[in-house]
This record gives structure tokens, C-alpha cells and sequence, in this order.
């Protein structure tokens, strides 16, 4: 009688251990997952604004680099960071018609002579006090002119889709090599979608 009590009571002990150490493995994976959810880089925000006659766009992308990309950027290695953006109408009769195709690059890199930071884009390169504040300009991109209004039609739905990479095909080729074998080295943004329409002018 005593025995199997206390067996009974050692089975429900054990069976207790084991929901509790079930539970915390799920919360615990169900954290893990959640956290690489957050840290895969994502395009929070696309708004497509018109400025002084022209399409410009602006975008927040979450963009958290990883301890090697990290490490080489403040070994001097230039990092080449590319946005790509695709603008088309639809065509029910027809394939859709691109109206935009371009991309757009950012060049951030560490002299360690100088000690300073560089970022920019095209021939144009300024000194920053960080990488953080470098990848800022990827992250907060801002009054990019992709087009000129004339080339889209009022009150016509247009659909675009905006990715953010880091720009493999610019890296030195032992690096190219290297990130072909590593995924440390192609972090990138899913294709994004949006939409809009421009609103036909005031008479």
C-alpha cells in the first residue's frame, strides 16, 4: 500500500518534471523563433510621394547586421548595400507593362588610417561617426527619385515591389567566393509589394 503511494506519487512527480520541462522547451523554442523572426532583415514602410514633379520613394527597411559582416566592415572591407525597386501597370491584354526598373547602391566603409567611417551613394561619400549611423541610410531611405510624374497616368493603379540585399557582386572575388558558401553573407529583404495611384490634377 505504502509502496505503490509512493510510486504513484514518484510517477506523478516525474510526469509533472516532464509537462514542466515540455513547457519550457516550447516557450523557450517558440522565443528562439520569434527573435530570428525580428532579426531577418524586412521593408517596414513604402510610401511613393510626389515631389517637384517626379516620383520619389521612401522606405524604413529593418537591416541588423551580424557579428561578421560587423567584423569585416571594421576590418576596412567595404560593404555595397543594394535597394531594387520594379514599377508596373497592369495590361489585361497584354503582359504588364514595367515602368520602372532600377536600383540603388550604398557604399559604406572603415578607413582604419583615419579612423572614420564613410557611406553614400554613386561618387557621393561623407564621413559618419558609426556603422549604425552608415546603415542608417540604408535603413531610412529618403527622397529617392525613381521617375518622372509624366511617365505614370492618372487615376491608373500601379504596382511595385522594393527589396533591400547586401550587394554580393561588388564584394572583392575571394569574398564572393566566400559568401556563395556562407549565408552570414546574402542577407537580404523579401520582395515587398505596394501599390498606388496618382490623383488626377485639380482643373
Amino acid at each position: 500500500m505504502t509502496l505503490r503511494a509512493s510510486f504513484s506519487l514518484a510517477i506523478s512527480r516525474g510526469f509533472l518534471a516532464f509537462l514542466l520541462a515540455t513547457s519550457l522547451f516550447g516557450v523557450m523554442s517558440g522565443q528562439a523563433a520569434q527573435a530570428a523572426q525580428a532579426g531577418d532583415p524586412r521593408i517596414e514602410r513604402i510610401d511613393p510621394v510626389v515631389r517637384n514633379g517626379r516620383i520619389e520613394l521612401d522606405a524604413d527597411v529593418n537591416f541588423a547586421l551580424n557579428d561578421q559582416l560587423r567584423d569585416a566592415a571594421q576590418r576596412g572591407v567595404p560593404l555595397f548595400f543594394t535597394a531594387d525597386l520594379v514599377i508596373k501597370r497592369s495590361r489585361w491584354w497584354w503582359f504588364d507593362h514595367t515602368v520602372v526598373n532600377t536600383s540603388l547602391t550604398w557604399r559604406i566603409v572603415y578607413n582604419a588610417l583615419t579612423r572614420q567611417w564613410r557611406a553614400g551613394t554613386g561618387a557621393l561619400s561623407l564621413p559618419v561617426a558609426s556603422l549604425d549611423d552608415a546603415m542608417d541610410l540604408v535603413r531610412h531611405i529618403r527622397n529617392w527619385p525613381v521617375g518622372a510624374t509624366d511617365q505614370f497616368e492618372s487615376d491608373v493603379k500601379y504596382s511595385g515591389q522594393l527589396r533591400v540585399r547586401l550587394d554580393t557582386s561588388m564584394l572583392t572575388r575571394p569574398l564572393q567566393v566566400n559568401a556563395l558558401n556562407s549565408s552570414s553573407w546574402s542577407p537580404a529583404t523579401p520582395w515587398t509589394s505596394f501599390t498606388f495611384a496618382l490623383a488626377r490634377p485639380a482643373q
